[in-house]
């Protein structure tokens, strides 16, 4: 697909599932770096001695978790800066950053689907910055739905959950209650012996993974399956999705959703 112009700066939903899950996050950038390549997009580069592609990644996916909801921020380049091909266009519209996502999901490998993509405005505040809490379906096994249920409700009626972490290469005790926003079982799992968990998690001041999570409701608990499936923002009082599955960014008018190119 033939790309006529592109904004200044875009923002990609995409999903991250299946074997790609155990990758890191820097295999995940890698792998965007090389379909801009192939896709001969001319991303904008930093300065310095060793230009990066200005790519701005949400929250980092706990390697071997899988997400429905994660975003990309790209800049592209303008007149005099480096470039690997043709620069931005001021008429770039709605349906220019749908043809970009699409061009993109077409070269990235299979697990990164590109659910959307739309221009983003003058905020350079990073996804990372303004991200609050994240929702979670974590899959579980280890004991029964009834002590489940009952070890959940022990947790929620908490002061304090203490546990163990790494933190910069050191063990330190950090209270994970202040960060459980919600949490219940939803159900059964996938299989015989698993159960669902339904939490949003805090990000700030330092974001919980699925793992600390079922340490914190019970060591005997192990992860089958863990799905981010939504990330949020706080925005004048109303909780918003950085870019919703429609293409709408921060309530915005709606385009058309891009179809997936696989």
């Amino acid at each position: 697909m033939t790309v006529q112009r592109l904004p200044e700066r875009l923002r990609v939903r995409y999903t991250k599932t299946g074997r790609i899950r155990y990758t890191s996050q820097r295999d995940n950038a890698r792998a965007w770096e090389r379909a801009l390549r192939r896709a001969r997009l001319p991303i904008a580069y930093s300065e310095g001695f060793n230009p990066r592609p200005l790519l701005a990644f949400s929250l980092a996916l706990p390697t071997g978790c899988e997400s429905g909801a994660e975003y990309t921020d790209l800049r592209f380049a303008i007149p005099g800066e480096r470039s690997i091909g043709p620069v931005v266009s001021p008429e770039a519209t709605a349906d220019d950053a749908l043809a970009v996502g699409s061009l993109l999901d077409a070269l990235l490998p299979d697990g990164l689907t590109v659910v959307t993509a739309a221009p983003i405005g003058e905020d350079r505040t990073s996804l990372q910055e303004q991200v609050t809490s994240c929702s979670w379906i974590v899959e579980v096994t280890g004991m029964t739905e009834t002590e489940l249920v009952e070890r959940v409700a022990t947790l929620l009626d908490a002061d304090s959950v203490p546990i163990e972490r790494e933190r910069k290469g050191r063990r330190v005790t950090d209270d994970l209650r202040p960060s459980i926003q919600s949490l219940d079982v939803e159900g059964g799992g996938s299989s015989p012996g698993t159960f669902r968990l339904n939490a949003e998690l805090a990000t700030k001041p330092r974001g919980v993974r699925p793992a600390e999570l079922l340490r914190g409701i019970s060591p005997n608990l192990r992860l089958v399956r863990a799905n981010r499936r939504a990330q949020w923002i706080d925005s004048d009082g109303m909780r918003l999705e950085p870019l919703t599955h429609d293409g709408r960014l921060l309530g915005a008018a709606a385009p058309m959703a891009a179809e997936s190119g696989r």
